[in-house]
């Protein structure tokens, strides 16, 4: 089979365009033996290659300057599809960048709200006519793809148009006769309605057009790479999010379970919602206490959570009286406004060792199991002997295992060795993770039958007792904590405890890591949330030393040298400037009328000016010596310690000698007040330049350096948490990306503005009400009422005095006003569904609320208050939800 492949595509001097796929003429995707295209001059690029299988095969093209490989297509995939009997064939082919349909290509939207009833077969009578291919996935399922032109009977006739197969959706197919191109023809697409056949739509834009030669009749023409132009109304869906944990069915043990979601998939439909959002569900078993309910801190990129696994559908207990005890204490616990995070882990554990106990021999004997321990095992053998270690040590501090605190796969292959007496401690949780999956597999399958996605949420980081942490300990960085620097949520900056990741390491494999990461996300999600987005073009990087986020640095960056801070006036010192600078007059409004004691203990000092002793020189030191929950006067003391390690006006780059960083609202602090006013403007031109100005290129750039390749490594539609302090660069990159952004009214992105405007939000976003980080719509509006009835006037258009509480008639403007924004997704949390009904939602809204984010001991707990199967029954309020979804035209 001899192929000919053309392409347009415009180079410089010393550039090759390569051509690269599946068989092996073509490299078998081996970049060192792709094969080199011709230049044919103004742009036009050739090849033929003869290849011996009569399959069809994926293929794509990449330019090479000086060897080293400059640009790739976006994805980068092709498929070609001989025809039957044909030998020959000409392919004008088109470059693949990220086209305006790119968020349509998502499986989000293939398998889920675009999914269609593929009944046509392509037509292929004319086995060596031409083959038209274009790239239609908006063509909805009782619409049909046809072309028309110059070559038809009636020039340009609807009623002549060639109806299109969508048998390899999204692609659609015509074969036409040669003759129809033996002169220069002109054709566009249109859409039909797939039964009347009468115009929807014509495309957009100037004619297509084709010549083709009448030598080699027996030469099939393949025209394929084009996307469908189209200018009519853009689709826009609405949806829910709702933690996994916080669903309540009559069936669930105390928390919310997988099989939960099946239920919220049905309440989705009977309301129109098409989306699903949830919290991340990777296994955060630590030390099995509720501060294992942080679902951002998980000890596996791949491990399910344990809890969220329904064991009544994995099996039964043999023993009646067992089996009885467990359903009764399963009931009790569901009964609880709250979930009792650690009762419900503990009858869990005790329910599947006795199941597993009764079902290993027969699971693991299954073909299904095997095929999931074989796919998965590279990840599951090492997670489970980590596990096991965790329990044996009572421990996820893997450097207190002794013989086993650093990783050796021969060490983890003997723990994991079927000879190993406690081999079953090992192989509970292949047996726990092999039933989660199924049943999340269960759910999405159902979710995706019903027209509904389930999009996932990838934390930003992984916990530094985790077994990717242990086993891969080369890709972080241990010293530093990951967190994020003062914002709305907390004055003092937030600090996560996650290692930083080491970049340059990720990238020395192509970030195998993260596309594995992602590649197992999309084994359950059609869609899913980059949590803090901004951690791809930096970091908010905390030394190990500290406690709170205030005391970071952004990584990477571009530190100042000391001859870089001359140059704006500033002339430093490391001992004055870098260094707690203390002094008497500080003191007494920090320790009050323990300032006498604070002194004698914790400072070293006269004239007035003071240092730290060194058992207190840390907020870690000072965390260890003063617990956060001890008396008054101990909260006090450490308060004013900590603000005290604070009083610095530049921070050390641990990577760069002689780096320093200005410190983030350094000018609040007493040190920079201390600064003569000519230093103060220095300090405040170098601060305004370092965090909004210098780094804008910089961190594009680090950005573009992983995201393309870690988001194109699946197909699922992709958003981006982009809350905070955001880099100028940041839009760009997601716009270029087309990573949906995520749009709050309360926490507007224009400078200047007390809310952003819904009504100018962008098409590709998300646009919410409130987010799991924030109180919901009732609980905001009882925060500040001054800035309520702002509010109430400005925003909503209302008149006289805001009231005290936010009635169900504002909470149903709101979601409405929401719901018209131009955002491709209007995802609202459970709890602001819920406020349009005062007969459903809760009583209290402060009880709604999932997390503070300046706490790091907040426990996640929050639960639906009714059930699922309530939820389902509420008849008026389900229509009421669908009829303002419909109204809106999502």
């Amino acid at each position: 089979m001899r192929i000919t492949f053309f392409i347009e595509y415009y180079t410089r001097w010393g550039q090759q365009l390569f051509l690269t796929g599946e068989p092996k003429e073509l490299g078998s995707y081996g970049e060192g033996q792709a094969v080199p295209m011709h230049y044919l001059g103004n742009g036009q690029w050739l090849v033929s290659v003869e290849i011996s299988s009569a399959k069809s095969f994926v293929y794509g093209y990449f330019l090479r300057e000086n060897g080293v490989i400059t640009q790739r297509e976006w994805g980068g995939i092709h498929c070609f599809r001989p025809t039957l009997g044909v030998l020959s064939y000409r392919v004008y082919d088109t470059w693949q960048d990220i086209g305006n349909d790119h968020t349509y290509l998502s499986s989000a939207f293939l398998s889920g709200h675009f999914l269609r009833n593929v009944s046509s077969t392509c037509d292929d009578k004319s086995t060596c006519g031409v083959r038209l291919e274009v790239l239609a996935p908006e063509v909805s399922d009782d619409e049909i793809l046809a072309v028309v032109g110059t070559f038809t009977e009636i020039p340009w006739s609807i009623e002549a148009a060639v109806l299109m197969s969508d048998t390899h959706y999204p692609t659609w197919t015509a074969v036409l006769p040669r003759e129809f191109f033996t002169s220069a023809a002109e054709y566009k697409y249109v859409i039909l309605d797939k039964h009347t056949h009468e115009l929807v739509v014509w495309e957009e834009g100037e004619n297509r057009r084709l010549i083709v030669s009448s030598e080699q009749k027996d030469e099939m023409i393949v025209v394929t790479g084009a996307h469908l132009h189209l200018n009519r109304r853009l689709w826009k869906g609405a949806g829910v999010a709702i933690p996994v944990f916080s669903l309540r069915s009559e069936e669930s043990w105390g928390i919310g379970e997988f099989l939960d979601l099946e239920k919220m998939v049905d309440w989705a439909v009977a309301t129109g919602q098409r989306i699903i959002q949830i919290l991340p569900i990777n296994d955060t078993t630590m030390w099995h206490t509720w501060l294992d309910s942080y679902p951002y801190r998980a000890n596996s990129i791949y491990a399910l959570h344990p809890a969220y696994l329904h064991l009544p559908a994995v099996g039964r207990l043999r023993n009646f009286i067992e089996m009885s005890r467990f359903e009764a204490e399963a009931k009790q616990l569901n009964t609880l406004s709250a979930v009792d995070y650690e009762a419900v882990t503990k009858l869990k554990h005790e329910y599947v060792k006795q199941l597993f106990a009764e079902q290993c021999d027969i699971t693991f004997a299954m073909p299904e199991y095997k095929r999931f321990f074989k796919r998965n095992k590279e990840w599951l053998v090492p997670y489970a002997v980590f596990c096991y270690l965790r329990d044996k040590y009572n421990t996820p501090v893997f450097t207190d295992w002794g013989d086993y605190a650093q990783y050796n796969p021969d060490m983890v292959a003997r723990l994991a060795s079927k000879r190993n007496k406690e081999y079953n401690d090992v192989s509970i949780h292949y047996f726990i993770q092999y039933h989660l999956h199924k049943q999340l597999s269960q759910v999405r399958e159902y979710a995706l039958s019903q027209g509904v996605v389930l999009k996932g949420d990838i934390p930003i980081g992984v916990s530094r007792d985790s077994a990717d942490a242990w086993s891969n300990p080369r890709l972080f960085n241990f010293s530093s904590q990951a967190g994020a620097p003062p914002d709305d949520f907390s004055v003092t900056g937030q600090n996560w405890g996650f290692p930083t990741y080491n970049w340059p390491e990720m990238a020395k494999d192509g970030y195998a890591w993260w596309k594995a990461r992602f590649s197992n996300m999309a084994e359950y999600f059609d869609a899913y949330r980059i949590d803090h987005i901004l951690g791809f073009f930096r970091i908010w990087e905390i030394p190990d030393t500290a406690v709170e986020g205030l005391p970071g640095h952004f990584n990477a960056a571009l530190p100042y040298t000391p001859e870089a801070l001359m140059a704006y006036g500033f002339v430093f010192d490391e001992a004055r400037h870098a260094e707690p600078y203390i002094r008497e007059c500080m003191l007494p409004d920090l320790f009050g009328e323990y300032v006498e004691e604070v002194k004698a203990k914790y400072l070293i000092g006269e004239n007035g000016t003071y240092t730290l002793r060194p058992e207190v020189a840390t907020q870690q030191k000072i965390q260890s010596l003063l617990s956060d929950d001890a008396d008054r006067k101990t909260q006090i003391v450490r308060a004013g310690l900590f603000s005290l390690t604070d009083e610095v006006l530049f921070v050390k780059d641990p990577y760069m000698l002689d780096g320093w960083h200005p410190r983030i609202s350094a000018q609040n602090t007493s040190s920079f007040k201390a600064l003569p006013e000519w230093a103060q403007h220095s300090f405040e031109r170098l601060h305004n330049d370092f965090y909004y100005h210098r780094h804008n290129q910089f961190w594009k750039e680090e950005a573009l350096k992983k995201l393309p390749t870690l988001i194109s490594s699946t197909n699922m539609l992709v958003c981006g948490e982009d809350l905070g302090m955001i880099p100028q660069s940041v839009p760009e990159v997601m716009n270029r990306l087309q990573i949906l952004s995520l749009e709050i009214e309360r926490m507007p992105k224009e400078a200047g503005r007390e809310y952003g405007d819904v009504l100018r939000y962008p098409y590709l976003s998300v646009c919410t009400t409130s987010t799991h980080d924030m109180s919901g719509i009732r609980g905001w509006w009882e925060e500040d009422p001054a800035k309520t009835q702002r509010y109430y006037n400005e925003v909503l258009g209302q008149m006289g005095d805001a009231p005290e509480h936010c009635p169900p008639y504002i909470c149903q403007m709101i979601l409405e006003r929401h719901l018209q924004s131009p955002s491709v997704l209007a995802i609202f949390p459970l709890q602001d569904w819920l406020s349009i009904s005062t007969d459903i939602r809760r009583e209290n809204p402060a009880d709604e609320r999932i997390n503070v984010p300046a706490d790091p001991q907040n426990y996640w707990h929050y639960r639906m208050h009714l059930t699922l199967e309530k939820l389902l029954g509420q008849a008026e309020l389900n229509t009421k939800i669908r009829e303002i979804i419909e109204y809106s035209g999502r």
